[in-house]
């Protein structure tokens, strides 16, 4: 982007009336004393001047000092210009706008840096004493009262409308550089409340195929190696079966990683689909070949799920079972879907004495994070979920899912 001469200019002016603003000042007083000066010599073709030529240079010196005030006391630089001017014009020099300098820039300093309401106060009081001591001086007695008071007036309202101008234009650039500034920390916690949501949700698919294939694996392996003596058919398959485990888990942590190392060019290779409940069958041969048999049961007319709640129903059915297979003494599970409405309902329930109970709540509740991601995944589209002992014993977790996610749990699709 190039910038003009005179923008540069313009730029280096303001940087440096930023940091001296008393030299500027100075300037410009002295250069409206001049203006002042200048004026007070001027009369009407053969009018005499006035005899009180050393009152008029020091009531407008006076004037003019005011001036150095008025970033602090505008209303008092307004008034003491006001005083000044109208007992000049009261003396008889003549009416002009070089005369009016200190008293327009007195009011449009006013208008810049005080209210609309002060502003209007003080400028049309300023207005009509002006014009009332014109309407009286004797430098203009052969003009009419109309040519007078019309002067005047029109020169002492131009610094006051220029003067709001430039106010609202200040007003405006602040709060278009408040939006801005507001908008940029936004923005950055918008992106820092991304990153974490996205962190959260990668730490619960790690958690979820982590957890559930090594536990299952660590099952299968325990159970071979129990049955390595006595049955070496059942053995072999056992072992079989955790080669598919292993590869199974390579294969979803690839998957999730993958994630990661995804860019937005087209020609990369796909990912693997998302799992969802048509998977439910893989798992419960999993789970077989861990030692524990599963059932499932389906109520009401089963209904197509979005990938996001597909996928956290599947996430919610493998982290139960896992937590069974790990801590539970039992051999079998259910798994019960009922279609309802709009919603899916899930329980996957136990059964074990009342000791077996309490030991899978307490390695529930005190190791990992299986039952608080089971809760954020159900919450993130919308649903709820409770998981605890059940009263003739086992454990039971339950969640009701919507059809559609609601809130940000669509995202979980891409898992």
């Amino acid at each position: 982007m190039t910038t003009t001469p005179e923008r540069r200019y313009a730029d280096r002016l303001d940087e440096f009336a930023g940091r001296h603003p008393f030299v500027v000042d100075l300037v410009l007083v002295a250069a409206l004393m001049g203006c002042a000066t200048f004026g007070a010599m001027l009369t009407l073709p053969g009018a005499d001047p006035p005899d009180q030529d050393g009152t008029a240079s020091c009531l407008m010196g006076v004037a003019c000092l005011a001036l150095l005030k008025h970033r602090s006391h505008p209303r008092v630089a307004v008034v003491v210009n006001a005083a000044c001017t109208m007992v000049v014009i009261a003396l008889g020099y003549l009416l002009t706008p070089l005369l009016l300098a200190p008293v327009m820039a007195a009011l449009y300093w006013l208008a810049t840096l005080t209210d609309r309401r002060t502003t209007r106060a003080f400028g049309i009081t300023t207005m009509v004493g002006v014009i009332i001591a014109a309407a009286i001086s004797d430098s203009m007695e052969h003009l009419s009262l109309l040519l007078r008071t019309i002067g005047p007036f029109f020169w002492l309202l131009l610094p006051l409308a220029v003067g709001n101008m430039t106010g609202l234009r200040r007003a405006y650039l602040k709060a278009v550089q408040a939006r801005a500034e507001h908008a940029e920390r936004t923005r950055e916690e918008e992106a820092r409340l991304r990153v974490t949501e996205e962190r959260m949700r990668i730490a619960r698919e790690l958690h979820d195929v982590v957890a559930h294939h090594m536990a299952l694996a660590n099952a299968q392996a325990g159970t071979a190696a129990h049955l390595a003596l006595t049955n070496p058919e059942q053995t072999q398959k056992i072992l079989t079966d955790l080669t598919g485990t292993t590869s199974s888990a390579l294969r979803e942590l690839k998957a999730t990683l993958g994630l990661l190392r995804q860019n937005d060019d087209p020609d990369s290779a796909p990912l693997e689909p998302s799992p969802g409940l048509t998977r439910l069958p893989e798992l419960v041969s999993a789970c077989a070949s861990a030692g524990v048999t599963v059932t499932v049961a389906t109520e009401g007319d089963p209904q197509p799920l979005s990938p996001g709640v597909d996928l956290t129903a599947f996430r919610i059915v493998q982290e139960a079972l896992t937590n069974v297979t790990k801590h539970a003494t039992t051999e079998a599970a259910c798994v019960r879907l009922v279609y309802s409405g709009s919603r899916l309902q899930i329980t996957v329930t136990n059964d074990g004495p009342a000791t077996t109970r309490a030991l899978l709540t307490e390695a529930v509740e005190s190791h990992g994070f299986g039952v608080m991601g089971m809760r954020e995944r159900a919450q993130s589209i919308g649903g709820e979920l409770s998981a605890g002992p059940r009263p003739e014993g086992g454990f039971e977790v339950t969640t009701a899912l919507p059809l559609q996610p609601h809130g940000a749990g669509q995202q979980e699709a891409t898992a």
